[in-house]
């Protein structure tokens, strides 16, 4: 093995405890992904999703479109809060599996997903890793091992 490549880390990182020649991502390339990917989803992802769903509800119904749009109700809110949710899961699942574990963040900053035997993830894998995503506070574990890199034994690797 070629220990040079692993971080010189304590014994409870995902990584350091397998014989795998990957060097992890620092803190500061995943918070940079995080950020990169989250000004991507917010203001390129959600409004374009955002646009097709008005779209659509125009030709559906109209007047739930005027209604909740309008008038700011409880379900405009809610078709927000579940257009992010949806974009939420549907980038990152679709990314980090047929982008080989790249994200756009994870693209420019040099880095990727991968599972801890070191495979590429599989459909499964991204798909939980995103859905961890969405769980409150999940952004806090990221002082760590993040929930969404340990509930699915995967971790992100610099590439580059």
């Amino acid at each position: 093995m070629n220990t040079d490549m692993l971080n010189d880390q304590s014994s409870g990182d995902l990584l350091s405890d397998l014989d795998i020649p990957y060097q992890q991502a620092t803190t500061g390339q995943r918070f940079l992904n995080y950020f990169i990917d989250n000004l991507f989803m917010r203001f390129g992802l959600s409004f374009l999703t955002g646009a097709l769903f008005g779209v659509v509800l125009q030709f559906i119904s109209p007047a739930f479109l005027e209604n909740i749009a309008v008038r700011g109700t409880f379900a405009f809110w809610f078709f927000i809060f579940t257009i992010g949710i949806f974009n939420y899961i549907v980038y990152y699942t679709l990314c980090e599996k047929l982008m080989n574990g790249y994200t756009l963040g994870k693209f420019i900053t040099g880095t990727r997903a991968i599972r801890l035997d070191g495979n590429p993830l599989t459909f499964k894998d991204a798909l939980l890793r995103s859905l961890s995503r969405i769980v409150p506070f999940e952004a806090f574990s990221g002082f760590g091992v993040p929930w969404h890199d340990s509930w699915t034994n995967t971790q992100v690797i610099k590439a580059r």
